[in-house]
C-alpha cells in the first residue's frame, strides 16, 4: 500500500454521484457531465441505462436525434438494441461489442429494441458515453464502426477480468480507432479481488455498475463515479463481486460547450447545429426510421 499512496495523500479527487431520470419507464444515471466534474479526459458525458425489465411488446425506442463534434460509444451490459444512423449503416448491438459513431460535422441516428426482442420480456443495461473529438476533428466526416468482442483483449487473472474496450490498458491496446489518446476498460471483479490501475494517464476516473468497491479506505457502491488524484497508481478492491468501467486519457485540448445532444469549441457552432436541426436542414435521414424524431427542445424559462 506504501507505494500507491503517502499518509495525507488521497487518491481521490473528487466523486460524483449521478442525477436520475426517467425516460418513461426507463432509468438513466448521468455522471457527466455534472457541477462536480465536467470531463474526464476526452470524455464528456456518461449515462448509465437501467437495468430496466421491459414486458413482451414493448422495449426502449429513442427516435432518430442529431450530433455533432463527438464520438458515441453504446456498451451494453445486457439486452440488446437496433442502431440506425443518417449514413445508412444499421447494427444490433449486443453485450461486450463496440459501436462508435463518429458524429464530426453531423449525423443523425436512432436506437430502438428489435421486433424480435420485443417478442418476449428482456432487461437492458449498459453504459452510453461521448467523446469529445480534438478540434482538427469536430468537423471530421460522420461515420459508424462496429467492433466485435475479438477486437477487445481481455486480461484475466485472480478474480480479475479487464476487457480493453479503447486505448491501452495493463500492456494491451484495442484496435478501436480512437481520434485521441485515451483508455476505456470494463472491469469484472470478485468479490475480495484487487486491481491496480496504472498512473500513464493524466485523468482517470471508475464508474461502478454492479457492486461496490473500495478506494482509498472508502466504499464506494454502484452509481458513483470516482475520480483519481493524477500521478500515481490507484489500487481498487472489490467488495462485493463487482462491475466498473475505467475511463480517462488527455484532457481536450480547451473547454467543451455541451448543449442537448451537441459538442462543440464554438458556441456559435452549436447555435448553428440547433438552427439547423428546428429548421429540418440538418440534411439526413435514417433509412428505416424516416417517420419520426426528436424536436429540438424548448428553452428553458
Amino acid at each position: 500500500m506504501s507505494t500507491l499512496s503517502q499518509p495525507g495523500d488521497s487518491q481521490i479527487e473528487t466523486v460524483v454521484v449521478p442525477r436520475t431520470s426517467d425516460l418513461g419507464g426507463f432509468e438513466v444515471r448521468r455522471a457527466l457531465p455534472s457541477a462536480q466534474r465536467r470531463t474526464v479526459g476526452p470524455f464528456v458525458f456518461l449515462d448509465h441505462m437501467g437495468p430496466a425489465e421491459f414486458a413482451a411488446g414493448s422495449g426502449i425506442d429513442v427516435r432518430p436525434h442529431p450530433h455533432i463534434g463527438l464520438s458515441t460509444v453504446t456498451y451494453l451490459y445486457e439486452g440488446s438494441m437496433v442502431h440506425r444512423d443518417g449514413a445508412g449503416n444499421t447494427q444490433t448491438i449486443l453485450p461486450g461489442e463496440v459501436n462508435w459513431m463518429t458524429a464530426g460535422r453531423g449525423i443523425v441516428h436512432s436506437e430502438r429494441s428489435s421486433p424480435e426482442s420485443r417478442q418476449a420480456a428482456q432487461r437492458l443495461a449498459g453504459l452510453q458515453i461521448w467523446v469529445g473529438l480534438p478540434k482538427a476533428h469536430e468537423e471530421t466526416d460522420p461515420g459508424f464502426t462496429h467492433y466485435g468482442l475479438d477486437a477487445q483483449p481481455v486480461v484475466e487473472g485472480e478474480g480479475v477480468r479487464a476487457q480493453v474496450v479503447a486505448g491501452s490498458l495493463f500492456g494491451k491496446t484495442s484496435a478501436v480507432k480512437t481520434h485521441s489518446p485515451l483508455f476505456y476498460g470494463d472491469m469484472q471483479l470478485r468479490a475480495g479481488a484487487v486491481t491496480v490501475l496504472p498512473a500513464e494517464h493524466e485523468e482517470r476516473a471508475a464508474y461502478v455498475a454492479i457492486g461496490s468497491v473500495e478506494v482509498d479506505g472508502q466504499v464506494f457502491e454502484s452509481g458513483r463515479l470516482v475520480v483519481f488524484a493524477p500521478g500515481r497508481p490507484v489500487q481498487i478492491r472489490a467488495c462485493t463481486d463487482a462491475r466498473f468501467a475505467v475511463l480517462g486519457g488527455e484532457p481536450l485540448e480547451g473547454p467543451r460547450f455541451i448543449w442537448w445532444n451537441f459538442v462543440s469549441s464554438s458556441k456559435d457552432r452549436i447555435e448553428q447545429a440547433k438552427e439547423e436541426w428546428q429548421r429540418n436542414r440538418f440534411g439526413q435521414t435514417v433509412p428505416g426510421d424516416e417517420t419520426e424524431f426528436i424536436p429540438l427542445p424548448e428553452p428553458r424559462a
